[in-house]
């Protein structure tokens, strides 16, 4: 690892700058996800304690994020895409962002127990510690799987949100769980296949460098397939209803659609035109995700009103 502590000062840091370590587009989807699974439980919390529970899961989703940006500061100083970032531009010194990251862990863990249970913080640690440690320190550097393990970090917070509210995992958390971690790796595979040489230039295993990029279209294909029994079996559960189960056919047939193009493609097709499935694929996942869970919570709110 590069020392980090050779990047030079080139401006002063902002409020702003720090909010950036803290990841904030990282930690709106887990905002999102963590109050769908707090809501779409079967035990309610008083509001008060469903905002701070969806609060300190945020802050140890910003915790993590902060450590990342720490230990990442050699690989993101050669990235293009993540250059400007605090720490590799100068802004923010390394040993702020630790401090940071351990302070924020901290106090969204205690916070967390402290405001809903022990379990719901004990799964905000472990989250906490798979990402900057597990994931950070050791997968995303040492295995192109990196991305299929570390998944489970960016899957936890759904399951967090509803063992805040219940107290205990059940198999609608295990699905919510699933649903996420199954669509992380075509999510990000598909940005490897068009963001094509930063990874290389890192130095980082990504599934493009080290089993080509013949390989890695196979493979988003393959996990996409694997991942819709999950998302349909959510559907299944007590949490699910008409309007998930339609918008998962749907947004299910829309990503497999995408991926086995992805999959059909070859490299002189994809560069004669600039990527254009590859990026609507990566953007279509996007979609994906947010109106799954968008659907639950339409279900958990007809469900109230005793539409079913």
């Amino acid at each position: 690892m590069a020392d980090i502590r050779s990047f030079d000062d080139t401006g002063e840091a902002r409020f702003g700058d720090y909010v950036q370590l803290l990841k904030p587009r990282v930690m709106s989807l887990v905002v999102f996800t963590a109050l769908a699974g707090l809501l779409v439980a079967p035990v309610s919390l008083h509001p008060v304690e469903a905002f701070a529970a969806v609060l300190f899961i945020a802050l140890g989703a910003g915790a993590s994020g902060a450590l990342n940006m720490w230990w990442d500061a050699d690989i993101d100083a050669v990235m293009r895409r993540t250059r400007g970032r605090p720490i590799p531009s100068g802004r923010v010194q390394p040993g702020e962002a630790l401090g940071l990251g351990l302070a924020l862990s901290g106090i969204a863990v205690v916070m967390l127990a402290l405001a809903t249970n022990a379990l719901a913080a004990a799964l905000l640690a472990f989250t906490i510690f798979f990402y900057a440690v597990v994931y950070s320190m050791w997968l995303k550097r040492s295995t192109p799987q990196n991305i299929v393990i570390g998944g489970a970090a960016g899957a936890f917070p759904p399951m967090i949100g509803w063992v805040a509210a219940t107290g205990s995992v059940s198999v609608e958390a295990w699905l919510m769980f699933m649903l996420i971690f199954m669509w992380t790796p075509p999510h990000f595979w598909a940005l490897a296949l068009f963001m094509k040489s930063d990874y290389g230039d890192a130095k980082v295993p990504m599934l493009t460098e080290t089993h080509g990029r013949k390989a890695t279209r196979a493979h988003v294909w393959w996990y996409t397939l694997a991942l819709v029994p999950f998302a349909l079996a959510l559907g299944l559960t007590s949490i699910g209803g008409p309007v998930y189960l339609t918008a998962s056919v749907v947004l299910n047939a829309g990503f497999l659609m995408g991926a086995w193009r992805i999959w059909r493609r070859d490299e002189t097709q994809a560069e004669a035109d600039g990527y254009k499935v590859e990026k609507q694929v990566f953007r279509f996942s996007l979609y994906y995700l947010f109106l799954h869970f968008c659907a639950l919570l339409a279900d958990a709110a007809l469900r109230a009103w005793g539409a079913f």
